[in-house]
């Protein structure tokens, strides 16, 4: 028996050491200050650095020049609560590459490149509570279910971005949302900003810097005006205007009555049709039955 304890102690203690050290490979010029840590902060990396360990909880990615994240990505990491990918080259993100992202609680996706955040981008990420997308200077679109789902999300940053314009319909899902940053933006006011000027005064308590921070450019001449100098009053002009959804809408409803009412026209003349013909014959059988 002992010799083939002596046998098997070199084995065992290989197999114990690979799972005590499981996680801790950290990658080429990456510190890993503990076993669920890993900074790799302004190391001038062009892409997402390699081996990452499974059981990373806090990864630390900015101040690189990293320009992409594989849409693959996050799946391995079932771990992961804290990204921060601020002041790299992201020029996109393809929809569903954070869905995976189930237990991620803070995302800084700050600092980039960023043109547009498209429909389910961040996907069923329920834990998400702070999103920061501020200093984004080409992000000039974010599309109306691009924060579908993120329910706990408390912080939401898009300061300083190349926003004219933000649909209400953005914001109306983000029912745990005490936090608000819009200041910095291009803002204009004009009628589609309309609507969201009416969100804004009715949650004015999450604005940190309040309807004072911000500001919009009239469509007359471009100059600057602060929000908290408006009033709902300004917009009256816009009480009939008519988005494109709405418009779309009114046409759609325009051509379906009236296909509708074709229809409905056609079958009563065919109605007609058919008894005036039942008439015609009822009268030449009578006629030949008096002859």
């Amino acid at each position: 028996m002992l010799p083939c304890i002596n046998w098997l102690q070199p084995f065992l203690a290989l197999l114990s050491s690979t799972l005590l050290t499981r996680g801790h490979n950290c990658p080429s010029s990456c510190l890993c200050p503990d076993h669920h840590t890993v900074d790799c902060q302004g190391q001038g990396l062009t892409r997402l650095p390699s081996p990452i360990p499974l059981d990373v909880r806090r990864l630390l990615l900015s101040d690189n020049w990293i320009p992409l994240i594989p849409s693959d990505f996050l799946v391995l990491y079932s771990d992961l609560v804290y990204l921060d990918l601020r002041n790299n080259s992201l020029s996109g993100l393809e929809p569903g590459t954070l869905s995976t992202s189930s237990r991620l609680v803070f995302l800084d996706l700050g600092s980039n490149n960023l043109t547009e955040i498209q429909s389910e981008t961040f996907g069923e990420s329920r834990s998400l509570i702070k999103l920061r997308l501020g200093n984004n200077p080409y992000l000039s679109q974010v599309e109306e279910d691009a924060f579908l789902g993120l329910t706990s999300l408390r912080v939401l940053e898009l300061e300083r971005n190349g926003l004219q314009g933000l649909d209400v319909g953005v914001l109306e899902p983000l029912t745990s949302l005490r936090v608000l940053r819009l200041e910095g933006n291009p803002w204009v006011c004009n009628c589609h900003f309309a609507k969201l000027f009416v969100w804004l005064m009715e949650n004015r308590h999450k604005l940190p810097t309040g309807m004072e921070g911000l500001e919009c450019s009239l469509p007359m001449d471009g100059s600057l005006m602060s929000l908290s100098l408006l009033s709902e009053a300004s917009f009256r002009e816009c009480r009939g205007y008519l988005s494109l959804t709405d418009i779309l809408i009114v046409i759609f409803s325009g051509i379906s009555v009236s296909v509708v009412a074709i229809i409905a026209s056609f079958f009563l003349a065919s109605m007609v049709h058919c008894f005036q013909r039942l008439g015609k014959a009822g009268q030449t059988d009578e006629e030949e039955g008096n002859d």
